[in-house]
């Protein structure tokens, strides 16, 4: 195919505002055999956008041959007046306009051009003006030839630079072989005796061994031939990690594909419609496991289609572990989204100042931006200001939203964004109706309760069993638990309305002491020997272990480490049990594990090099390994919150995976045959404990696979034994 069929439609010349990528690149480099390039002056930048558009030219044995310059500065030509080496300084000037890459596809693209030189499909040559200090070589013209050696070439001011391409006033005129074969001609002259050094006034030089060992630095063992999709050939982006092409992506199984929203799951349909029916506003209460990110990333598809792509996006996560898990989504939507926290790899402040000023330019037809942070990162004045300066077309999502009612991060909901979007599991906040109401008072009504009953029923989320095992308190612990709870008790009384924060560190104490339980570890041992059924899992893979964080002690000298002073967490003893007295495969998924460790756990639980993974709390949220199986959760609140979303990590669906197991640690004050010597005070003590277990042991009770038998086991001879009714387990709980 070659230029025929679009010759009569390539204009004389091409004027800003017009947009000359999708009307004059595009169709001509997906034509190209040749691209014959004068740039003007060389920096990385310019070869990455260079590379913008060229994969099906090279695709089919194209070629790129590039001349560029130096920008010599006063001291450089000073240098080579008083006779330094000419090339060497002409080599340190291109090293230092190299910059690092500052997104995962700039890193892609110099790799790219790595395999292009290397295969010989890129040539670069450097051109510099003589004498030397004597004004500067800054052509820029460009000759594109097609598959039957019809030539077209352009000229102008247009340099090959995001800037040029979006922001700047641009003009380039434009010499069809049709039209003008003779100028044509003399175009590809010009750039032929450039090349070969022919040209009186200039001198042309190889591309230096530095830049191309530079270059060769970015070199993988592969690089991806389809690295511009059809419709991201230099795309006209607002900035340099935007794409306005946006799309349902073919490789996510849970939505198999396409942009018109057909193939996603009828509630993630539902969703959607429901959203875009109430103004593009409100909240999807989805159970962990059940796509809330695709669901939230169709729904900016369609609000980016329904605004002809003119839309800013902030996309707000909890934590940094949460942003990198949603920029493998968001990219697969064809999104290059700007990443900002504290240690990103970007220069992410930057980058967001760029979108933001070309997003506030009115002449841009096509303008969208993509920002995903952390809420700490969104609450600073710095991203807080930027975000004051816009005000139109803008979308606010909160993936874990029920953060965003706490007292500190409410203040900062910003009333400038029209389009809003909560996302969480646990949308209402435990104990907190005020936070509760001013999510509700922001993002809407919920546009979709999709539960993890109705999900284990509609087959989106795996069955499961649930055994449930009654850890008790030894006397010292119940002895310690029965102070608290009257401490407590001089700080709370019938009536209060605000629990004091003298009574809140009370229950935390007492919620630490139940968590630790000594009795806890000695059962985790006996299940992982024996299992449910005799079987045992210290063969097994796919196991999680919810741990905390208390003190725990412990008296086998083969899992305790530190002294009896100081003690040893529960997290660090139940890997020592698996890993040395078992032995075990297990790996720590705590806060001391940084971004790349977690991820390396990550890949290597997947091929099955960890056995288990042994987890505290920065496992609640968006972790996301479907092929876990069993949990051993030996640390919960009574937070639902907490449970719901823990139980949540071991439902995803995975080939082979029938049905999850959860074993789960009910803390019991004593054995059931112990309880008719006890006092009345005693007694109230100990029912008070018992609801709160209850409570949540009756919530992955009722839709287990094995409901009747948790039931007739466990928890009707709890409630029998400790003289409790449905009314009593019911109520509301009091930790926080």
């Amino acid at each position: 195919m070659g230029f025929e069929d679009i010759i009569n439609d390539i204009k004389f010349k091409y004027r800003t505002p017009c947009n000359v990528v999708k009307e004059f690149y595009n169709p001509l480099l997906s034509r190209a055999v040749t691209y014959d390039r004068a740039a003007g002056y060389f920096s990385s930048s310019v070869l990455i956008e260079i590379s913008r558009g060229l994969t099906r030219l090279i695709n089919r044995g194209g070629k790129v041959r590039i001349i560029t310059s130096p920008y010599l500065q006063e001291k450089d030509i000073q240098a080579i007046k008083e006779g330094y080496d000419k090339r060497k300084i002409i080599t340190e000037v291109i090293m230092r306009s190299w910059e690092e890459p500052k997104t995962q596809k700039e890193e892609d693209r110099l790799n790219f051009l790595a395999h292009m030189i290397e295969e010989g499909c890129l040539d670069i040559k450097i051109a510099y003006k003589k004498p030397i200090g004597v004004g500067q070589y800054h052509e820029k013209f460009a000759i594109l030839t097609d598959e039957n050696n019809n030539s077209i070439a352009f000229i102008g001011s247009l340099n090959e630079s995001q800037q040029a391409i979006s922001l700047n006033f641009e003009n380039i005129v434009t010499f069809k072989y049709n039209e003008e074969p003779k100028k044509v001609k003399e175009f590809i002259i010009d750039f032929e005796e450039t090349w070969n050094n022919k040209t009186s006034e200039l001198d042309v030089i190889d591309f230096p061994k530095d830049a191309i060992d530079k270059l060769y630095s970015y070199k993988k063992d592969y690089y991806n031939k389809n690295i511009d999709r059809d419709d991201d050939e230099i795309s006209p982006n607002v900035s340099e990690n935007s794409n306005p092409n946006l799309y349902i992506p073919k490789n996510i199984p849970t939505i198999p594909c396409n942009e018109n929203f057909k193939d996603l799951f009828d509630y993630q349909k539902e969703a959607i419609s429901n959203w875009v029916e109430a103004g593009y506003s409100g909240i999807f209460d989805m159970a962990t496991g059940t796509g809330k990110t695709y669901t939230g990333l169709g729904a900016l598809t369609r609000l980016y289609n329904d605004l002809d792509g003119i839309l800013g996006v902030v996309i707000c996560c909890p934590f940094v572990h949460l942003v990198e898990q949603w920029v493998e989504d968001i990219r697969a939507f064809n999104i290059e989204p700007i990443i900002g926290y504290g240690t990103s790899s970007q220069n992410w402040k930057r980058l967001l100042s760029n979108a933001i000023e070309l997003y506030k330019q009115p002449y841009i037809k096509e303008k969208f931006f993509c920002f995903i942070c952390t809420n700490d990162t969104f609450t600073s004045k710095f991203v807080q200001d930027l975000l004051s300066e816009i005000d139109s077309n803008l979308l606010f999502m909160v993936d874990e939203a029920h953060y965003f009612g706490a007292n500190k991060l409410s203040k900062f909901l910003p009333s400038n964004f029209q389009y809003r979007l909560a996302l969480s599991a646990t949308l209402e906040r435990h104990g907190d109706d005020i936070g509760t109401k001013k999510l509700f008072d922001y993002f809407g009504e919920k546009n979709i309760e999709y539960d993890i009953e109705r999900a284990i029923r509609e087959d989106k989320l795996t069955k499961y069993r649930y055994y449930p095992h009654a850890i008790t308190l030894d006397a010292d612990e119940m002895s310690d638990y029965i102070k608290l709870t009257n401490e407590y008790k001089r700080y709370v009384y019938p009536g209060i309305k605000e629990i004091p924060d003298a009574a809140k560190m009370i229950l935390i104490k007492r919620a630490r002491l139940l968590a630790s339980a000594r009795n806890k570890i000695t059962k985790l041992e006996e299940l992982l020997q024996k299992g449910q059924n005799g079987q045992g899992y210290i063969d097994k893979n796919n196991i999680l272990v919810y741990c905390g964080d208390s003190i725990v002690e412990c008296d086998d000298p083969i899992i305790v480490q530190k002294s009896n002073e100081e003690g040893d967490k529960q997290v660090d003893i139940v890997s020592r049990l698996m890993g040395k007295k078992l032995g075990m495969d297990v790996a720590q998924f705590t806060s001391k594990q940084d971004i790349e460790r977690r991820k390396q756990i990550k890949e290597g639980f997947i091929k099955n090099e960890y056995q288990a993974i042994v987890a505290i709390k920065c496992l609640d949220e968006g972790f996301n390994i479907p092929s876990i199986k069993t949990a051993f959760i030996l640390a919960s609140t009574t937070n639902p919150k907490q449970y719901i979303q823990r139980r949540g990590r071991v439902l995803r669906k995975f080939p082979g995976k029938e049905y999850a197991e959860i074993y789960d640690f009910v803390v019991v004050p004593r054995d059931l045959n112990c309880l008719g010597n006890i006092s009345e005070e005693e007694l109230s003590i100990e029912q008070s404990l018992i609801k709160h277990e209850i409570e949540r042991v009756k919530e992955f009770a009722n839709i287990s696979e094995n409901s009747s038998q948790v039931y007739n086991k466990f928890i009707t001879p709890l409630i029998d034994a400790y003289h409790l009714n449905e009314v009593d387990i019911n109520v509301e709980c009091e930790y926080v």
